[in-house]
C-alpha cells in the first residue's frame, strides 16, 4: 500500500449510489484529515462563538421564500424575475412567496443556524427544479448589485452557453465582497457555477449535525455539509425531510453568516479560509509529519 501525500491529486471518488453526487461518506470524512499548521489559532471558537448572524444580509436565489413560514420569517425583501417572450428578463418586487417550497427549505436552514440574519429572496425558478438560464443570470446580477453579504444558490445549469456570463458575475461578486455559496449538482455531471474557484462549493455528507462541515481535499467540491434526510421547512408551515446538495449549501451559508457577523471585515477568500479551519477534519494536532491521509493502493 502506498501513501499519496497530496489528496487533491487523487482520482475523483466514485459516485456512491443512493447519495447526491460529489458527497462525502462517513469513511471519506474519517480518512481525509488535513493540517492547519499555518493558522493554528483560527478555529470554530474564534470564528463562531457567540455569533447569531446579526448584521449579515443573505439572499436566497431560488424558487422564492415563504415569508409567513414560522421557521423562516421575517423576509426582508423579495423580488422575482419576470420573463416575457421576445423580451429580456426583468426584475420586479413581489410578495415573499414560494410555490415550490425549495427556496423556503433553504432559507429555513439558514435561519436555524443564524437566527438573527437578514434573509431576502430572488425568485428565479418556477416549480423548484426548472427555470431559464436568462432568469438565473438576471436574478444573480440583481442580487449582487443589491450588495448582499452572502448569496445562497442551491441550483446550477449545465448549459455551456451560460458559463462565461456566470463566471463574470461570480468574479464581480467576489470583488464586491459578496460570497456565493453554491450547491454542487446532485448528479456526477459538470454544471455551473458551483465549480468556479470564486465561489464556495458544497456537497453533502451523511451525518446529522447541522453545524458539522468537512473540507474536501479532492476537488472540485470544497466543502461537505449535512445533506441527507435533512428536516426542512415545507409549504403550509410544516416540515419534511429532504436529501440533496441543495440542502447542504444553506448549512454552509448559515455558518458563513455566523462568521461574518462576528468578523465583518472578512473578504470572500478569507471567509473561505475560516470555513476551512472550522471543518471537522482540519486539525492542528500532529501536523509535523505533513498531511494525514489514508493509504491508497
Amino acid at each position: 500500500m502506498a501513501v499519496n501525500p497530496l489528496p487533491w491529486r487523487r482520482e475523483r471518488r466514485r459516485h456512491a449510489r443512493g447519495m447526491p453526487a460529489w458527497g462525502m461518506s462517513q469513511q471519506d470524512s474519517r480518512d481525509n484529515l488535513v493540517p492547519a499548521s499555518l493558522f493554528g489559532s483560527i478555529d470554530r471558537q474564534w470564528a463562531l462563538a457567540g455569533a447569531d448572524g446579526t448584521g449579515v444580509r443573505v439572499c436566497v436565489l431560488d424558487s422564492g421564500v415563504d415569508g409567513d413560514h414560522p421557521l423562516v420569517a421575517p423576509v426582508e425583501q423579495a423580488w422575482e424575475v419576470v420573463t416575457e417572450e421576445g423580451r429580456s428578463p426583468r426584475i420586479s418586487e413581489c410578495e415573499p412567496r414560494d410555490p415550490a417550497g425549495h427556496g423556503t427549505a433553504c432559507a429555513g436552514i439558514i435561519r436555524e443556524l443564524a437566527p438573527r440574519v437578514s434573509i431576502s429572496s430572488v425568485k428565479v425558478l418556477t416549480d423548484g427544479r426548472s427555470g431559464s438560464g436568462g432568469a438565473l443570470i438576471a436574478g444573480l446580477a440583481h442580487a449582487i448589485d443589491q450588495g448582499f453579504d452572502i448569496i445562497n444558490m442551491s441550483l446550477s445549469t449545465s448549459r455551456l452557453e451560460y458559463r462565461n456570463r456566470l463566471s463574470e458575475l461570480c468574479d464581480r461578486a467576489y470583488f464586491r465582497r459578496c460570497t456565493l455559496v453554491v450547491a454542487a449538482h446532485n448528479l456526477p455531471i459538470q454544471s455551473f457555477p458551483w465549480n468556479f474557484a470564486s465561489v464556495i462549493s458544497v456537497a453533502s455528507h451523511t451525518e446529522p449535525d447541522p453545524q458539522r462541515i468537512y473540507y474536501n481535499a479532492t476537488p472540485p467540491v470544497e466543502f461537505c455539509a449535512r445533506g441527507v434526510r435533512v428536516p426542512v421547512a415545507s409549504p403550509g408551515g410544516g416540515t419534511t425531510r429532504n436529501t440533496g446538495n441543495s440542502f447542504a449549501a444553506p448549512h454552509v451559508a448559515g455558518i458563513a453568516a455566523l462568521a461574518l457577523s462576528k468578523h465583518p471585515w472578512l473578504t470572500p477568500f478569507q471567509l473561505k479560509s475560516v470555513l476551512y479551519h472550522c471543518a471537522a477534519n482540519v486539525s492542528t494536532e500532529g501536523n509535523e509529519g505533513g498531511v494525514h491521509v489514508a493509504p491508497v493502493a
